[in-house]
């Protein structure tokens, strides 16, 4: 790999951990303001709304300058939204409580994220051929998947009674900080990582590519964005990529929330013990990560489809297990088939994205359908708890629609095949 490959790892990394830790941190914030328990899934929601609503314009701003600066102008974003959560009891907003400003400035985040992904994604393919985008890809998911574990598990740690309590110790001479919960002390320390992958991104070299003049106007936008996404749907093997991993993503998404409820009521676990659930699974997808990287190439990528149907049944087994070792092992499963069958669907989707489109409209149109994935589920999830649904019956639920889902995309990518059986022969092909 190219030495800069290291460096939008390192950057990728720093400003992923703090998005999860961000998370946690974020939820307990929620708890403290004794925000309603349908509230927790619609904080992703509030979220990822900024990946939907900007898709037709972060693709073209990801193409418009060199992928580095658009990751280091995207990450000071995320750190401001950041730095917004201190002002929950400061900020007044007429007829609507405290916890709604937390919705907002977790918001704020989620926009910093929505344009920072494509230019993330799509210096892989500027940087590399297509032959190490399986191997990028899988050291990208398994590293982001890392982040994961250690950035749910960072800050459930941040707002455990012993940390928090040591942070909230430690006093400026003569200067009020306001930190006085643990919520706030966890934020703290996240925005200091935010500053750390701001530092990385500025690192990043120049790949040296550079896209024709993008359009401005919004209509135009707006027109280009529907022209790349019916190209993306219309190709036989983007479709299956696209419909794979916009499946994984909701359903990802969703699992998160799960989880943490499964924890609290099956479990008896607390918030910052569930997180560390979270991790569990986590690292699971970082093992699947690795694995699909080192021994699926490229052209065998839709060879995975199967493992996806295999997930959302050993997902059920989760109403079953309560005995921790075994907890631990049925996560790590879960997490380890979720990766081993994304990574090569990513890989094929970013490749097809770069022959048919460029960089970072590509990676647009995933991240919007990606998301539109995850607003559906979340909500439907959201729904579920304000009906008060049994987790164990919304996790029977999950795991047949994921199941089922997968089932439904491998028969439609056989038909793809009966009527084209050379399709494979698109694989590897370099961008016209």
């Amino acid at each position: 790999m190219k030495r800069g490959f290291y460096t939008i790892m390192a950057a990728q990394f720093f400003s992923s951990l703090a998005d999860n830790a961000l998370l946690i941190a974020a939820i307990a914030l929620l708890f403290q303001l004794q925000g309603p328990a349908w509230l927790t899934p619609l904080l992703k929601f509030f979220f990822t709304v900024s990946y939907v609503v900007l898709a037709a314009f972060v693709g073209a701003f990801a193409d418009s300058m060199p992928k580095g600066r658009v990751m280091f102008a995207t990450n000071t974003i995320k750190m401001a939204g950041c730095a917004l959560l201190f002002f929950h009891d400061l900020v007044s907003l007429p007829g609507l409580a405290p916890y709604w400003f937390v919705m907002l400035a977790y918001a704020v985040v989620g926009l910093g994220a929505a344009a920072y992904s494509p230019a993330k994604y799509g210096i892989l393919t500027e940087l590399l051929p297509p032959e190490q985008l399986v191997a990028a890809n899988g050291w990208i998911e398994g590293l982001t998947v890392a982040s994961i574990v250690l950035g749910t598990v960072l800050g459930g740690v941040l707002i455990g009674p012993k940390v928090s309590a040591y942070l909230l110790s430690f006093d400026l001479p003569m200067v009020d900080t306001g930190i006085d919960t643990p919520p706030e002390a966890a934020i703290t320390v996240i925005c200091f990582i935010y500053l750390v992958a701001a530092l990385f991104n500025l690192a990043i070299p120049d790949t040296g590519a550079r896209y024709p003049t993008q359009a401005r106007a919004p209509v135009r936008l707006l027109v280009d964005f529907a022209h790349c996404f019916t190209t993306l749907w219309k190709d036989k093997l983007g479709q299956i990529s696209l419909a794979v991993t916009t499946l994984f993503w909701g359903a990802g998404a969703t699992l998160q929330f799960i989880v943490l409820k499964w924890a609290e009521q099956h479990l008896n676990l607390p918030l910052s013990q569930g997180a560390i659930l979270q991790g569990v699974s986590a690292l699971g997808i970082a093992m699947g990560a690795v694995l699909a990287a080192r021994i699926v190439p490229l052209k065998r990528a839709v060879g995975v489809l199967p493992v996806g149907i295999a997930m959302g049944v050993v997902v059920m087994a989760m109403i079953f297990v309560s005995w921790m070792p075994l907890v631990y092992a049925l996560l790590v499963l879960v997490g380890a088939l979720a990766g081993f069958f994304v990574v090569p669907m990513n890989a094929l989707l970013q490749h097809r994205g770069h022959v048919l489109l460029s960089a970072g409209h590509s990676i647009a149109v995933q991240n919007f359908n990606e998301n539109v994935s995850i607003l559906v589920m979340l909500a439907l999830y959201a729904l579920m708890i304000k009906m008060d649904v049994h987790i164990n019956a919304v996790i029977v639920l999950f795991g047949c629609f994921v199941s089922a889902a997968m089932f439904l995309v491998m028969r439609w990518n056989a038909a793809n095949h009966r009527a084209d059986p050379h399709l494979d022969r698109l694989i590897g092909e370099a961008k016209h």
